[in-house]
């Protein structure tokens, strides 16, 4: 069977529809508990790319019929020996052929754009959890990629929150962060802290463990995090936000936030959270996550489902996120391929 793989552009709409029909289809196999959007959110997320990237889309037809769906970020500031892949194979098409083309396919367009690594996540299930067919891990081992980074996705089920515990580490949290105020908002973030935003947000590269992976700390000022939130905000996303501000100075120190898209009111990410080297050891960790919760169930009442993902290895976060509740689903790990 003939397999052909081809680029497309976001305003393809045809293209689009297939590109949709494959990841919903894969998801529904491989990740059923983790929400893919509509088709509005999957055309906003193509038409809208991050900030300092360039994608590459492309389809592979097998005998005619859409089978697999490649995505490429191509990174254009840093790490730009780089090429993120996301490589998905409808269910009913794999094990044709169709992961080889699309791999040899992202290959070719790494190599072309000056790259000299593709890196990689996939699935596996962890004992006690869910089942996961985790092909990805195979196919990614038997293409000759290397496994540089273990990590978990956690999840909180807010219905079973225990509101009494939650406030007791808040309180026994809040006891040790004295000369710090908490702040929040949603969106943008506030020009006064634009700037701190900006230096945490370069930290966490440098901060958060990244195992083997060969990539460079991002340099992030207040117009990259402005850039950044002008896509976000036309991808129509949805941004909780807590930091810790040191009184002495008026500088934030610590931020955490909370991001939900557009068309799955029920699920949201629980995504950065980092606290400056020199202000560690007060607690504002757990402070900002905890404040930073109460304030996006606040405002989402339908909001049922949060996840994050930390290193296998990150103890820390590790032990902030289990003691607000989330408890573990599935493993994950990053891998590089050499070109």
């Amino acid at each position: 069977m003939a397999i052909a793989v081809t680029p497309y552009e976001p305003a393809d709409e045809a293209a689009l529809d297939a590109a949709y029909r494959i990841v919903s289809a894969a998801q529904a196999v491989d990740l059923p508990d983790v929400p893919v959007g509509d088709r509005a959110e999957f055309g906003l997320v193509a038409a809208h790319p991050p900030f300092g990237n360039v994608i590459h889309h492309a389809l592979a037809r097998r005998d005619g019929a859409a089978a697999g769906y490649l995505r490429m970020r191509l990174p254009q500031l840093e790490n730009t020996g780089n090429a993120t892949v996301e490589l998905i194979v409808d269910p009913a098409h794999r094990r044709h052929g169709v992961g080889q083309a699309l791999l040899a396919y992202a290959r070719k367009v790494a190599a072309g754009h000056g790259r000299i690594r593709l890196i990689a996540e996939t699935v596996g299930a962890l004992p006690g959890g869910p089942a996961r067919e985790a092909p990805g891990a195979a196919f990614a081992a038997a293409a000759g990629g290397q496994a540089a980074l273990a990590e978990v996705r956690r999840r909180l089920d807010t219905t079973r929150l225990d509101h009494v515990a939650l406030a007791e580490l808040h309180d026994a949290a809040r006891s040790r962060a004295g000369g710090y105020r908490t702040v929040r908002w949603r969106g943008p973030v506030p020009e006064e802290y634009v700037a701190d935003v900006a230096r945490l947000e370069g930290r966490l590269l440098t901060d958060a463990p990244t195992g083997d992976l060969a990539i460079e700390a991002e340099n992030v000022d207040a117009a990259r995090i402005r850039e950044i939130e002008r896509f976000q905000e036309l991808r129509g996303r949805r941004r909780y936000h807590v930091g810790a501000v040191y009184e002495e100075t008026g500088r934030l120190v610590a931020w955490t936030m909370i991001d939900r898209g557009p068309s799955t009111p029920w699920h949201a990410w629980q995504e950065i959270t980092i606290v400056d080297p020199p202000h560690r050891g007060h607690r504002l960790g757990l402070l900002v996550k905890i404040e930073n919760l109460r304030f996006a169930l606040a405002h989402e009442p339908e909001l049922t489902a949060i996840d994050t993902w930390n290193a296998a290895v990150n103890d820390h976060m590790i032990i902030i996120n289990e003691q607000l509740g989330f408890r573990p689903v599935d493993a994950w790990t990053d891998w590089q391929l050499a070109i």
